[in-house]
Parts: C-alpha cells; sequence; structure tokens
C-alpha cells in the first residue's frame, strides 16, 4: 500500500448509515434508546421503577460487560472497571483480575470482535444506553441482595447476532476492486471490513470532538436542527455529549495505570484497534483531501484528522 489514501483512488465507496451518514444528536437518542429499554423491564418484566429517572452524571458508560464494565488497555490489561455503576479501586480490579490485571477474555475478543454469552462488546452510540441500563440494573440487584445473572442482556445480544452477521462482508468482497468502507463501529464496520473483505476503512470517530478536534460544517444557529435541539433543553439538565471526555471513564484513546504508587500511561485498547483495523480515523466525513494512513511504521497520531485528540498529542510528547 501506497503511504497515502484517496478517495479517486477507489473503484466503490460504501458508508455506514447511523453515525456516519447519518449524524445523531447523540444527547437526544441516547436518551431515547435508554428510555424505550427501561420502559420495557418497568412494564413488562417488572423492574423498579427508577430504572426510568435518569441525572447527567450517569452517562459516562463505555465499556466490556462480564457482570463488571472494564476498560482495557492494547494488550487487554483492566485499566478501569465498575461494579454496576460503581467504580472499582486499584485493590478491588487486583482482586478480581489478579496482579497482572487480565482480562481472561481479552485474545477471544481480540482476534474475532464477536460477542458472547460471558462478555458483551459495547462500542457504538446505539449500545451505549444499554451499557447504562445493564450497569443500573447491577446496582438495583445488589441493593437488593439478588444474583446477578446474564438474563439481563442476553436478549440483546441475541438480537443484534441473529440481525448482522459480520462474514457477509466476504460474500459482497470483489477482489479486483479497491474498495473504501466509512463506519462508526469497530464490531461492525471497520473489523469485518478489514478483516474479511480487505478493504480500506475510514472510522467516524466522534470522541476525537471530545478532545479538541474541531467539527467541520459546524450546524447554523438558525438551522431547523438547532430549533429543534431547543425543545430538548429542559430534559438535558446539564447532560454532556456523549463524545464528552468522560470524567468517570477517562479518554477513549489513552489512560493511566496505577499500580503501587506508580502511574504508567498506557493506549487504550479502543484506541489500538481502530489503529490496527482503520486506513484513517476522522470526526466526521471530509472527502475532498489526501490522507496519511495508520501504519506500524508512524506514530501512533498518524492517521486521525483533522488532527489528532488531545490525549493522543500529549501521550506523544510523553
Amino acid at each position: 500500500m501506497s503511504e497515502y489514501f484517496s478517495l479517486s483512488e477507489c473503484d466503490v465507496i460504501g458508508f455506514d448509515l447511523d453515525h456516519t451518514l447519518c449524524r445523531y444528536n447523540l444527547k437526544e437518542t441516547s436518551r431515547l434508546i435508554y428510555e424505550s429499554f427501561a420502559q420495557y423491564l418497568v412494564e413488562h418484566k417488572g423492574y423498579d421503577k427508577d430504572l426510568l429517572h435518569l441525572t447527567p452524571s450517569t452517562w459516562d458508560f463505555r465499556g466490556v460487560l462480564e457482570g463488571n464494565l472494564v476498560k482495557l488497555a492494547e494488550d487487554g490489561t483492566v485499566l478501569r472497571a465498575t461494579h454496576g455503576s460503581k467504580n472499582l479501586s486499584t485493590d478491588d480490579i487486583i482482586k478480581h483480575y489478579g496482579p497482572k490485571r487480565e482480562w481472561k477474555h481479552f485474545n477471544s475478543l481480540n482476534t474475532s470482535y464477536t460477542r458472547s454469552a460471558k462478555y458483551y462488546f459495547y462500542d457504538n452510540y446505539f449500545d451505549l444506553p444499554g451499557a447504562l441500563l445493564c450497569a443500573r440494573v447491577v446496582d438495583m440487584l445488589n441493593k437488593r441482595g439478588a444474583e446477578i445473572t446474564s438474563d439481563v442482556w442476553k436478549d440483546i445480544v441475541a438480537a443484534i447476532d441473529h440481525n448482522y452477521n459480520t462474514s457477509a462482508f466476504r460474500a459482497m468482497c470483489v477482489s479486483y476492486l479497491q474498495v473504501v468502507y466509512f463506519g462508526d463501529s469497530m464490531h461492525s464496520d471497520m473489523f469485518p471490513a478489514s478483516s474479511f473483505g480487505k478493504w480500506e476503512t475510514v472510522m467516524i470517530v466522534e470522541e476525537m470532538e471530545g478532545e479538541g478536534v474541531p467539527r467541520a460544517n459546524a450546524t447554523p444557529s438558525n438551522s431547523p436542527t438547532s430549533r429543534v435541539k431547543g425543545r430538548w433543553r429542559k430534559r438535558d439538565q446539564g447532560m454532556k455529549s456523549p463524545s464528552a471526555l468522560s470524567n468517570q471513564w477517562g479518554s477513549y484513546f489513552v489512560d493511566v495505570q496505577k499500580n503501587e504508587g506508580e502511574e504508567t500511561r498506557r493506549l487504550t485498547w479502543c484506541c489500538q484497534s481502530i489503529h490496527t483495523y482503520s486506513t484513517m480515523a476522522i470526526p466526521n466525513l471530509s472527502l475532498d483531501f489526501k490522507f496519511q494512513r495508520f501504519s506500524p511504521d508512524k506514530p501512533i497520531t498518524t492517521g486521525y484528522y483533522p488532527r489528532p485528540p488531545d490525549s493522543l498529542l500529549k501521550w506523544e510528547e510523553n
């Protein structure tokens, strides 16, 4: 492959729809998804009505769920974890995952990106409300002293797996075409298109906007979208965008691993996955540009446009 990538070299350009071509208002979309899940559990499964009540501080969830929610480093080390919505201390993390803080399912997830009966990989903004709901259900079951089982989320996993088959990318691949596919999900866009189709992949990473990367084509204040947002202002009550830097979970790209009083800056597994399975990453679509590719021979910041997130710039400086 050449060092640079240009859309003009591609015979076929494919786009994911949700959060790629179609940019949603994340606060409103996340709230609607969460409320629809929670309302179903309350009305049809007899869960506590407290699930329907949210505060702005509760919207900080993203990760892999296996009873606990975990944030992984590039090698599978557990950087942060919660049980339900409650943070686990460094001592608690070591108690659960051993002195090396190894998440035992990492190799399976890292090589296949498939969901499992033992864990669930949350990697896009449609998943995010489900992660929050599961965490709050764990809180509720703990409060009651009830046993925590996988029944809460296994139906959601089954529905997603039934409706989406990543190996379909292999059947779609035409070997004699430089295809480029745009998407926002590692599980359903980047990994299968890159691994099965051997396509060029451009990942839409809105988290870049939460770390200082400007968003192109900002919505004018008198646009329909802007006026729609006004109707939601009272319901937001200070809720920040899901793409903003998380106070509880830190940066999507870089984090600090704490061990016996020492702190080490680590790339996250999500960041490493973007670098491995994407040609480049952008916060939103920008078609008329010649992009430099991600490469193992280049700095980790190469391939983010229009510039890398703040945390990666600081990581590279250190």
